[in-house]
């Protein structure tokens, strides 16, 4: 299997609570869609994977301190990890705390085919409002987009729209950027006002619903490479198309 860089994966989603559930379910979802995974193993400070005998009591443990905290594959040569960032109200969409639960898998062909299944499972599991899977190479450029006149100024990257801070983006169901591919909950896609079938006929036959009635739409039929003018024409038509996206536009 040959590797391609590596595949990086976020949804946004509400604050943990209590004994939440949720960061189980997220990885409990991740094996299924991965046959042979399993994230049983942390790491220590030096960065060496230990053994969790017990993963799942000492991860419902560290969630009831109101940690996710990571875990990983225990493969040092193909490493695949997972771990959840709390993101406090005053950084966040919406003004309200969220979760930032974050995968990292190397893009190889089993990941590449597999990737919208491993979107859809992490994104539900963790009731996301919004997510997105992309290279890690497209992500860096993507989250070169954010700007502000005072805190961030400049230009975006390769003449991408300039997109708003988190903070300044009203709900947290409006996604704060594109990927290559994009989980949308039902009230994202709502609020971008996706799907359209007359405009969105092209993104429909690369999507499809998730069991909650959400969507995982694929930009591109390849993994996103912004080198590719196609592929970074087909970026600036979904920004084009979707205004909401980043804040952009106020919602109608």
């Amino acid at each position: 299997m040959t590797v391609h860089g590596r595949l990086t994966l976020l949804v946004y989603a509400p604050a943990l609570v209590g004994n939440d559930s949720r960061p189980l379910a997220v990885v409990h979802r991740l094996e299924r869609a991965l046959p042979g995974l399993r994230l049983e193993w942390k790491v220590s400070q030096e960065g060496q994977p230990i053994a969790l005998p017990q993963r799942d009591t000492w991860l419902a443990e560290a969630v009831a301190r109101g940690k996710f905290p990571l875990l990983c594959n225990g493969d040092e040569s193909s490493p695949i990890t997972l771990s959840g960032l709390a993101i406090p109200a005053s950084q966040a969409a919406g003004g309200q705390p969220l979760l930032d639960v974050h995968a990292d898998l190397p893009l190889d062909t089993t990941i590449r085919a597999a990737a919208a299944d491993v979107l859809a499972e992490m994104a539900e599991g963790a009731r996301a409002f919004w997510g997105r899977a992309t290279p890690f190479s497209a992500a860096v450029e993507i989250a070169r987009q954010t700007r502000d006149p005072v805190h961030k100024p400049g230009t975006p990257p390769r003449g991408l729209p300039a997109l708003r801070f988190p903070e300044k983006i009203r709900s947290p169901a409006i996604p704060q950027y594109l990927g290559w591919l994009n989980y949308w909950s039902a009230a994202a896609a709502e609020s971008i006002g996706f799907p359209d079938p007359s405009r969105d006929a092209d993104l429909l036959s690369r999507a499809r619903r998730t069991t909650t009635g959400g969507w995982v739409v694929q930009l591109t039929e390849a993994p996103l490479d912004l080198d590719n003018p196609a592929h970074l024409e087909a970026l600036m038509w979904a920004y084009e198309r979707f205004p909401k996206i980043g804040g952009r536009a106020a919602p109608s």
